[in-house]
């Protein structure tokens, strides 16, 4: 996927210049068309663009005369097998694209008039986009954690102290505004050091607080501010651009979606920071991003409610 930073936020696209743009399935389907193959069709299988289209074939309008196949703007993608119109697939791509906090699969549901179920597969399946993390970050980079998880004091008396919050690291780009963020099983100094070489450019300057775990990371530059003495500037140095990314992805997690299990909480991060950095893309081009994000990926109902095992099993 590509990302592009362009100094400001986009205005958002209005529901009613989506319908005017997206009227029905086939208007859906063309749009999907151009958003996949900007340069022209090409056959999702073997590259050809020797495509015959219109064909008669009952829902594969295009035939590779190469490999002799047909297919259609959903094969190779996410979309495959759905049978979701193109309409309600464009319009869940805009819904989960243009909402900053998300949008639950109950309100998914209502807005497409599916269930539950399908709405929730299908949420999951368009997050699937944001599958690639930006090239590491250099420049002026800011890295911080923080944690996920419900309020202690909203637990039953019995779960209290049984549920405890999981660590997600992070790290922003001054020069481009991009984000990149991982779940990990725990803060410790290894994982985050490899976390960092992993995302982060060894030329670059990285600006943490004061935790000890990113003290000798592998960057050409680091320097910190003491939040526990109340210092949060010092100079150039300050952690606040990746914090807004936190809070933005807290208020989306308590005010959106409530709850996010330990098996799908990396999807949800990585909706987060991708959307957050699609930000400044003018928005048919944050969709266009979408729909290219979802192609070579499959997420199927199975794979998605298949148990996480348990650790000795």
């Amino acid at each position: 996927m590509v990302y592009y930073h362009m100094g400001k936020r986009q205005p958002p696209l209005s529901l009613i210049a989506f319908f005017r743009a997206c009227p029905d399935d086939a208007a859906a389907e063309r749009r999907l068309i151009a958003q996949r193959w900007p340069d022209g069709i090409r056959c999702p299988r073997c590259g050809s663009e020797r495509v015959q289209e219109r064909t008669t074939h009952p829902t594969m309008p295009h035939r590779c005369r190469a490999c002799r196949r047909f297919f259609s703007v959903r094969t190779g993608s996410t979309m495959e097998n759905s049978k979701l119109g193109y309409q309600q697939w464009a319009l869940a791509m805009y819904l989960l694209q243009g909402r900053k906090k998300g949008i639950s699969s109950l309100a998914l549901a209502a807005a497409l008039g599916i269930t539950q179920k399908s709405a929730w597969h299908l949420a999951h399946r368009l997050r699937v986009a944001w599958h690639e993390a930006p090239a590491p970050l250099a420049g002026t980079v800011e890295a911080d954690e923080t944690y996920i998880g419900g309020r202690e004091r909203n637990r039953h008396w019995d779960k209290k102290g049984t549920k405890p919050k999981l660590p997600v690291v992070g790290a922003k780009s001054r020069e481009t505004g991009q984000v990149t963020a991982t779940v990990v099983p725990a803060v410790t100094k290894p994982a985050t050091q490899a976390w960092v070489a992993r995302h982060v450019s060894a030329s670059a300057r990285l600006f943490t607080d004061e935790a000890p775990v990113y003290v000798g990371a592998p960057v050409a530059e680091h320097r910190t501010v003491n939040h526990k003495r109340k210092q949060y500037v010092d100079g150039e140095v300050w952690t606040n651009g990746v914090e807004s990314h936190w809070a933005l992805m807290k208020r989306g997690y308590h005010g959106t979606y409530h709850w996010w299990s330990v098996k799908h909480m990396q999807r949800y991060v990585n909706e987060f920071a991708g959307r957050f950095n699609l930000r400044e893309l003018a928005p048919w081009d944050q969709l266009a991003a979408l729909v290219q994000g979802i192609v070579g990926q499959r997420l199927t109902y199975r794979e998605l409610t298949r148990p996480v095992p348990q650790a000795g099993a």
